[in-house]
């Protein structure tokens, strides 16, 4: 039974790797990116009905995020468009969210369901900062690392066992992992970290859409420094997720030409 059910395994991660289209390289992909969109949509809500929400209406902080926010995703929007790879976006119906908290943390469910803690805003300091964070969030999504993740953990804790039939038999054990792979919220256990590689993806192709947006990209090796020593004697939530250290700075450095690129100052 056992050998059979490694061979089960071996198949379903043989033939569940596909070509993602933005970084080229192949990936276990054993969920629908739909299904994932859908059970983002309802997380979001839940999560956004348990957490004070900033009107940006009245928030300088919050409307500061919807632009940044808007911004990035018409760029990504019109630059895929161009490049023939809109199917890359389809079904992301973007929203962007700013929670009062005191937790240094940002995330983007699939879908382009974002969110943004105030207590990030401090560490961030200016809007070029917080583009180069929110492009991270949003290539980790465009990138489909957490479709990655979430299919790695339905193999590794679910026996390979299909999203709609996970939560069918185990919703609650279902939708805490969902919450893990996203980063978002200790309290359903430790949050999964992103791979070395997932990293890096996201820290290169972030810059580019920050800086497509019309966002400095120099600006994320000042962020990510002050981010490594936010928090005093403990490293920030966000680090849990997202290791901060000389490789990263120095793999940030070498990105950066390639962003500058793409980039044109606001007016």
């Amino acid at each position: 039974m056992k050998k059979i059910f490694v061979l089960f395994l071996s198949a379903s991660l043989l033939t569940g790797c596909v070509l993602n289209l933005l970084t080229g390289r192949n990936q276990l992909s054993l969920v629908k990116e739909s299904d994932l969109q859908l059970m983002a949509v309802s997380q979001y809500k839940t999560f956004l009905t348990e957490n004070k929400v900033l009107n940006s209406g009245t928030s300088r902080d919050a409307a500061m995020v919807d632009r940044v926010g808007a911004r990035i995703a018409n760029a990504i929007t019109k630059y895929y468009e161009t490049q023939g790879k809109g199917s890359m976006l389809e079904g992301y119906l973007w929203e962007f969210n700013t929670v009062e908290s005191k937790d240094i943390n940002a995330w983007c469910m699939p879908g382009g369901k974002v969110v943004v803690y105030s207590g990030l805003l401090p560490v961030t300091q200016n809007e070029s900062a917080l583009a180069v964070v929110m492009g991270h969030e949003i290539a980790h999504s465009v990138a489909k690392h957490g479709n990655e993740r979430m299919s790695q953990s339905l193999v590794q804790q679910m026996g390979g066992m299909a999203l709609e039939i996970a939560l069918a038999q185990k919703p609650q054990e279902t939708k805490d992992l969902f919450m893990m792979t996203y980063g978002i919220g200790s309290q359903v256990g430790a949050m999964l970290p992103w791979s070395r590689q997932q990293e890096t993806e996201a820290d290169q192709y972030g810059l580019i859409f920050s800086a497509m947006a019309g966002y400095d990209p120099r600006e994320a090796t000042a962020f990510w420094q002050r981010m490594s020593t936010a928090g005093g004697g403990s490293p920030p939530e966000f680090l849990s997720t997202h290791p901060s250290d000389e490789t990263r700075l120095r793999k940030l450095k070498q990105f950066i030409p390639e962003a500058m690129k793409y980039y044109t100052p606001r007016n």
